[in-house]
């Protein structure tokens, strides 16, 4: 009888899940033990975790902020560089202006000297103005007289004083419609009467034996050889005897800012179209 007991009992003992209970009953204590010996044990072993953890999370922070921070950079040196650019242009055109009036001035000032030119800004052009038309800032106060020829840089003769204020004048283009002036065309010096078509163009026309030809210069009347355009295109029938020149202005009027006027163009004045409108 006692054997049996033992072997029972043994047998208990050994069973898996008597042993797995035990064990979990044991560190059960153990914990409550240490906990109540040591009650910041726990906090003191995992603190250094918990720390590495926090400097790690930072750092990725500052990693991944880095990226934006480029990315910010970027678009920061594009839009200055854009403005660059766009400064750079801008000083280009002021230069070309700066060039343009120095060489009106100097003009002006040699003119200055016999007292037979003024030098005047265009203040209107078009499309501000009347096609073909400019207003200067000029008028009788500074000398200016019905009658004047207007020239742009290189001595291109532009037009004629056609209406004057104390303060104001202005200025009708060869190019008007109904304007027709006499000049001469190529090297052989062929005259020709220019006819004004409008938008600071104009058109002659010549017989066809002229033999002119697509890039001839024009050749307005004044002091020397004055170029007022280039033959851009030549039209005509084969069948008729004569071709139609289409003539592009040496300077183009929407650009012009400075004007030397003389006293050449009073015999100028009579070809006016007298449906040229008033002084705005």
């Amino acid at each position: 009888m006692k054997r049996t007991f033992l072997a029972k009992r043994n047998s208990l003992l050994s069973s898996s899940d008597v042993s797995w209970g035990a064990l979990a009953l044991g560190i059960a204590i153990l914990i409550l033990f240490l906990r109540l010996l040591a009650p910041n044990l726990f906090w003191k072993i995992f603190t250094p975790v918990f720390g590495s953890a926090d400097a790690l999370a930072t750092k990725s922070h500052v990693f991944i902020s880095s990226f934006s921070d480029k990315a910010a950079l970027a678009l920061e040196n594009e839009r200055l560089s854009a403005e660059n650019a766009a400064l750079a242009s801008e000083n280009t055109a002021l230069a070309a202006k700066a060039a343009s009036v120095s060489a009106l001035v100097s003009a002006g000032a040699k003119s200055r000297k016999s007292d037979s030119g003024i030098l005047a800004s265009v203040v209107a052009r078009p499309p501000e103005s009347p096609y073909d038309t400019l207003v200067l800032a000029a008028g009788k106060n500074d000398g200016v007289a019905l009658g004047q020829e207007a020239f742009g840089i290189g001595s291109v003769p532009l037009g004629v004083v056609s209406f004057v204020t104390d303060d104001f004048s202005r200025i009708t283009l060869f190019s008007t419609p109904g304007m027709t002036i006499h000049g001469w065309v190529g090297r052989g010096n062929l005259p020709l009467s220019i006819e004004g078509s409008g938008g600071g163009t104009f058109r002659a026309s010549l017989p066809r034996s002229a033999g002119v030809l697509a890039g001839d210069t024009v050749y307005a009347p004044g002091e020397g050889a004055l170029p007022i355009g280039t033959v851009a295109r030549i039209d005509g029938d084969p069948s008729m005897p004569e071709v139609a020149l289409r003539i592009a202005p040496a300077l183009n009027p929407f650009s012009i800012t400075w004007v030397l006027l003389r006293d050449t163009g009073v015999s100028l004045l009579n070809a006016v179209p007298s449906t040229t409108p008033s002084l705005p």
